[in-house]
């Protein structure tokens, strides 16, 4: 198996390939203020390569798809199927889910595509299941985050969000891919994680289809307030210490 693809859940996540990281950050929201610049190659990996692996018992559930897609059905053990989706996903990741009930066979999962908040279920003999004890949560009216393991908070800081006509739309998502920008001195920072949410204003951007995501900056001055298209920023140091911990799979929880 490749191995910039991110196999563990359960533990820090993989940044993407060069080629990935072009299609990845030209597809997510206008994270910064103005489309980035010649985003051209990425990192190998990241430089986190140990963690835990989940048993799938405690804490969030993840479910990565072990075969080449899976079916999403309406309904446990239901004939209609609402989405049939690829695995790698179209940047290369393992697809990865984030279960919100397990009923054995079946599993009902969050999906990353529209609207937000989209539930399916899935076979769970289908996916490999991890889990992580740590979520992000974002509070956009006090410019905040705070990152708990289990009940102990580990970590919180300053964020930007989006201003104006394209908001940061509150909700609850979970990362879905990591990238590393060639340039740390670039409007995305060090690294930017995928969401599996989308903007509500903004049905494209750059050919992508206005992805949100989590990410660095290169003006910590704009922390604090309003200034994005959609995408929550937070410093670099934040950024990288959650790419060094947080899996892929990591719920985030986004509030007004």
């Amino acid at each position: 198996m490749d191995p910039m693809r991110p196999t563990m859940p359960s533990g820090p996540a993989r940044v993407l390939s060069s080629l990935a990281v072009v299609a990845a950050l030209a597809a997510l929201t206008a994270c910064s203020s103005a489309p980035a610049e010649d985003e051209a190659s990425a990192q190998e990996e990241s430089a986190a390569d140990t963690a835990a692996e989940g048993d799938g018992t405690d804490g969030a559930r993840i479910a990565t798809v072990v075969g080449g897609g899976i079916d999403v059905h309406a309904e446990p053990g239901g004939d209609e199927v609402l989405h049939t989706l690829a695995s790698p996903n179209d940047f290369g990741v393992d697809r990865t889910f984030l279960v919100e009930r397990n009923e054995g066979e079946w599993l009902e999962v969050l999906l990353p595509v529209r609207p937000n908040g989209s539930t399916g279920w899935i076979r769970s003999d289908e996916v490999e299941l991890t889990s992580t004890s740590y979520r992000l949560d974002v509070d956009l009216g006090d410019f905040t985050f705070t990152v708990f393991d289990g009940d102990e908070e580990v970590r919180a800081g300053v964020i930007g969000t989006g201003e104006g006509e394209t908001p940061t739309p509150p909700g609850r998502y979970y990362f879905t891919e990591l990238l590393q920008p060639p340039d740390p001195e670039g409007p995305y920072g060090v690294y930017a994680f995928g969401l599996s949410g989308f903007s509500e204003t903004l049905e494209t951007f750059a050919g992508g289809p206005g992805q949100l995501a989590v990410h660095g900056t290169n003006d910590e001055d704009a922390l604090g307030r309003q200034v994005s298209h959609g995408c929550v920023r937070v410093s670099n140091e934040d950024i990288t210490w959650m790419a060094e911990n947080l899996p892929i799979g990591t719920p985030v929880e986004i509030s007004a």
